[in-house]
């Protein structure tokens, strides 16, 4: 009687190697992960409409203290700097409010981008939803509560309807003549979705980038009452060629070497007839492209990581 054979034949399963780990860092993961967050549209929409109705809970006049405090702010520095530059306040006043409405939008786009994961730690941790989810969560906010503002320029337009409306108004005096208010207002509409378009990939690109250094929001705060000043909302262009005349060329600079001119740019100027410029356009549409590039590929290497860092 033969001793049977300790050794056994290998199956075929058993033999063949263990499969490699899926690789998480794939652009395939971040297109995916944007592609689901879209398609929840219903909730990243009650989220961003529960946010606000938080944050004016119990309040009597609820959200509209988001335009009361808006047109409060543009008529008090509308009726100052006016004075200040020696500006008709029929066309001034216009200039600051669509520019401050815009500004908000851009505002509240970057510093809540930054606590964007921050904010929603809890929901991260237990709520197995991708992360454009709370991207468009904050966009989504912000839009509302532009659309909340936007009632302080219709307000705006029907007081100043002439000012605006008439063709060769000036900002301040001696400066650019203006083809005044007309059809060409319905390019707001496409402007504000290349700015919204923007603010997906800062809120995306930031808010990763914070979670993991959590001084970036510190740092942008601090940096944002600067960038306000430096950008023509309560000041325009024109007072640098009434103040510098034949130097004012270069000195042009200032605000078109400063990317949120360009932004506010194609929203402002359709809003109050001023003259409008490509390359305004131009700008903000590179700044997409790119901005999305370098928001796609830090979603590639530490998407991931998100959960772990809050």
């Amino acid at each position: 009687m033969t001793a049977p054979s300790t050794v056994q034949a290998a199956s075929p399963a058993a033999a063949a190697p263990p499969a490699p780990p899926p690789d998480r860092r794939s652009f395939t993961r971040a297109f995916a992960d944007l592609r689901s967050g879209f398609a929840q549209r219903e909730l990243w929409t009650h989220l961003g409409w529960q946010d606000i109705k938080q944050r004016y809970r119990r309040s009597v006049l609820g959200p509209l203290w988001i335009t009361l405090s808006m047109g409060i702010t543009a008529l008090g520095l509308g009726l100052l700097y006016s004075q200040l530059f020696g500006s008709p306040i029929s066309t001034f006043l216009p200039y600051i409010t669509t520019g401050f409405i815009v500004w908000n939008f851009m505002l509240g786009c970057i510093t809540e981008g930054t606590e964007t994961f921050i904010a929603n730690e809890g929901l991260i941790k237990h709520l197995p939803a991708p992360l454009s989810v709370y991207v468009l969560r904050t966009v989504w906010r912000q839009m509302i509560m532009f659309a909340h503002n936007l009632v302080i320029y219709f307000i705006m337009l029907a007081v100043f309807w002439g000012g605006i409306t008439k063709s060769g108004y000036v900002i301040t005096e001696g400066g650019v003549p203006q083809p005044g208010l007309n059809w060409s207002a319905l390019l707001a509409i496409p402007g504000f979705a290349l700015i919204a378009l923007n603010a997906g990939w800062v809120v995306l690109l930031f808010g990763i980038i914070s979670t993991r250094f959590r001084d970036i929001p510190q740092v942008i705060n601090s940096l944002i009452n600067l960038l306000f000043f430096m950008t023509p909302i309560v000041w325009s262009t024109d007072i640098l060629k009434k103040k510098f005349e034949s130097s004012a060329a270069w000195r042009e600079y200032i605000a078109e070497l400063n990317p949120l001119y360009h932004f506010i740019q194609i929203v402002r100027a359709p809003l109050i007839g001023n003259e409008q410029s490509w390359h305004h356009w131009v700008v903000v549409g590179g700044f997409a492209v790119v901005g999305w590039t370098l928001a796609l590929v830090v979603m590639r290497n530490y998407r991931s990581r998100v959960s772990y860092w809050v």
